[in-house]
């Protein structure tokens, strides 16, 4: 998979994304896995995956659940359904793979998946990564990608509430 790939990324439940990595892993390079709800998604969210993908050959996206999302964000949330957030990260030119979890962290898709490198955003340090302890139990490279915190969906979601652009 390289940087200049044109068709469109490939959505596959955590299982099967799983089964194509053991088959296919040495021709995948190194591979990143990012995650995130990606609700509005916003230029953050591109920074955030274009260095994630930096780190890497291949990058799978990791997507929150609808019903992951209300959990953490509350019942306004998410905004934009499932099927539409999975499609506009496959749209991106920098992802190779998307997926989906259900859990409030990332533990079990990072024992199934088992990337060299775990992307967070700037919004983490190495330190406070929810799955740091599985990161290190696994071998896992921990990175933190993308510019300082500038974006937020939450802030977006907060302005549209108010009727600010």
């Amino acid at each position: 998979m390289s940087a200049q790939r044109i068709e469109p990324a490939r959505f596959l439940v955590r299982e099967e994304l799983a089964l194509l990595l053991a088959r296919e892993r040495a021709h995948l390079g190194r591979i990143v896995l990012a995650n995130g709800c990606f609700d509005l998604l916003h230029v953050g969210h591109a920074r955030y995956l274009a260095a994630a993908k930096a780190r890497g050959d291949t990058l799978i996206v990791a997507l929150n659940t609808d019903e992951a999302v209300r959990a953490a964000k509350g019942p306004g949330r998410p905004r934009v359904p499932l099927a539409e957030r999975a499609e506009l990260l496959c749209a991106l030119a920098c992802v190779d793979f998307v997926t989906v979890f259900p859990e409030a962290t990332l533990e079990t898709t990072l024992r199934l998946l088992r990337p060299a490198v775990h992307a967070k955003g700037t919004d983490y340090t190495r330190e406070n990564v929810p799955e740091r302890a599985v990161d290190l139990e696994l071998g896992i490279e921990i990175a933190i990608c993308g510019d300082a915190k500038q974006h937020s969906s939450s802030a977006l979601h907060a302005r549209l509430a108010e009727g600010r652009a």
